[in-house]
């Protein structure tokens, strides 16, 4: 965490508890990220009130609830929302227009991991003048450069948290800058990459830590850290040097990349991001930035960061849900996110077979046994019509796809009527013209 924006928020959620008024925050999705979020705000979050807990099953909200110490009471309108929370417990819904809607809610975070779902809570959040916070990676990486400016027409903030990852770099990235350093590495540090795992294999991991076995598979398998370094590249600028990333064997300290990176490639290409598989200390993020003021390397060799030209800079841990409140409260008290995309989309994330797929294969969802997703640059994604990991799930495979192929729109029947869809042939037409939004539409259907 960026230990100025830390200590400006902790002043301030202390003043907000002080004189009765906190953050008013609204939590969608009652998984394993959701259960730890809902224990930190209750017990070690002064100046944050969870308000109300909304899911698909409820009993889920309620469990969660109960067992951070705090009362739940199911709610069933937005005057229900406000009647529980003013008497200080906790509303549990299953409908989403009562976190949206409610003016017992300033933020809203989305804790759900859900691509079309999350799409849908984005425009009901933006529509109901909530800052939005994003646990959900997928949906920020597939609409992420179109909803932003939703949010900002709205004028709400729009932001990924703290603690996940992409948030631990931007921090990282943001002092590295000022500094005085240019950025040209942005990396994170993970302990295993193979993109043929599966829920089976990795039931035994998420049952020892109450995980999905889904979602774990998605980290094994490279999808996720795909997915998380697009955000990055969005928010900053930065680009992919291949297809997938170099994802460097390393097993020593990772100021020893420094050596390992080519500048001068760096340099041309503007900067790029990355992951490490191995490195020490892990798991945690890295970036490796240039100094051009001569007078300046001395100082940093002086302060024992080496002779550079690639300087390394590292956090050795991401905490998620411990840092989560920290970008409630910086959304809500300072209007400012901890990160979000910039403009035009500058990386995605498209799909790639994890197996031979006959076709008429229905595609399951990320981390499952059909496909994992590689980190490619917007722009070639969009002349391939290759297609993105977000939107995957439920495509039906109109041809055989080889395992390492990539699936591109052409290969597959979209499912009818899904917002998600629509969105993303507007955001196509928003950042790359007509054209590509004809294209979009030009899929079988």
């Amino acid at each position: 965490m960026n230990p100025v924006v830390g200590g400006a928020v902790d002043t301030l959620l202390l003043q907000r508890q002080a004189e009765g008024r906190p953050v008013r925050m609204g939590l969608v999705g009652a998984g394993f990220m959701a259960k730890g979020l809902v224990n930190q705000v209750v017990n070690s979050t002064p100046g944050v009130q969870l308000t109300v807990v909304c899911n698909r099953t409820p009993a889920k909200a309620h469990a969660i609830v109960t067992e951070a110490g705090a009362t739940p009471a199911a709610a069933e309108s937005v005057a229900d929302v406000a009647r529980i929370a003013a008497a200080g417990d906790v509303a549990v819904t299953d409908d989403i227009a009562l976190v949206t809607g409610s003016d017992a809610v300033d933020v809203v975070v989305d804790a759900t991991g859900a691509v079309d779902f999350g799409a849908e809570l984005a425009l009901a959040a933006i529509a109901g003048g909530k800052h939005l916070v994003l646990l959900n990676a997928e949906v920020d990486a597939t609409l992420g450069p179109l909803l932003v400016t939703k949010a900002d027409a709205a004028g709400v903030v729009y932001s990924g948290a703290d603690g996940d990852q992409p948030g631990v770099q931007a921090n990282l990235i943001r002092f590295v800058r000022q500094i005085g350093l240019r950025p040209l590495v942005a990396g994170n540090i993970k302990g295993l990459q193979d993109p043929y795992r599966n829920p089976t294999t990795q039931e035994g991991f998420a049952k020892r830590w109450g995980q999905d076995p889904w979602m774990v598979t998605s980290f094994a398998d490279g999808t996720k850290v795909s997915v998380e370094q697009a955000l990055v590249a969005n928010a900053f600028g930065l680009t992919v040097p291949k297809r997938g990333l170099y994802a460097m064997d390393h097993t020593g300290h990772v100021d020893e990349l420094a050596q390992r990176y080519d500048v001068e490639e760096l340099q041309a290409l503007g900067g790029v991001v990355d992951y490490v598989v191995g490195a020490k200390p892990g798991p945690g993020v890295y970036v490796m930035g240039t100094h051009d003021d001569p007078k300046q390397r001395h100082y940093l060799e002086l302060y024992k960061l080496g002779t550079g030209p690639l300087y390394s800079f590292y956090t050795p841990y991401h905490l998620c849900h411990f840092e989560v409140p920290t970008t409630v409260a910086r959304v809500a008290l300072l209007g400012d996110a901890t990160i979000r995309p910039a403009g035009a989309p500058q990386v995605d994330v498209v799909t790639v077979a994890k197996t031979d797929l006959a076709a008429g294969t229905v595609l399951d969802r990320p981390g499952g046994y059909h496909y994992y997703g590689e980190a490619e640059r917007a722009d070639v994604t969009h002349a391939d019509r290759l297609l993105p990991v977000g939107l995957a799930e439920g495509c039906r495979l109109l041809r055989d796809v080889a395992k390492d192929e990539v699936v591109g729109y052409a290969d597959v029947e979209l499912p009818q009527g899904r917002l998600v869809d629509r969105l993303r042939a507007e955001q196509d037409e928003m950042f790359f013209g007509s054209a590509a939004a004809a294209s979009l539409a030009a899929s079988p259907a």
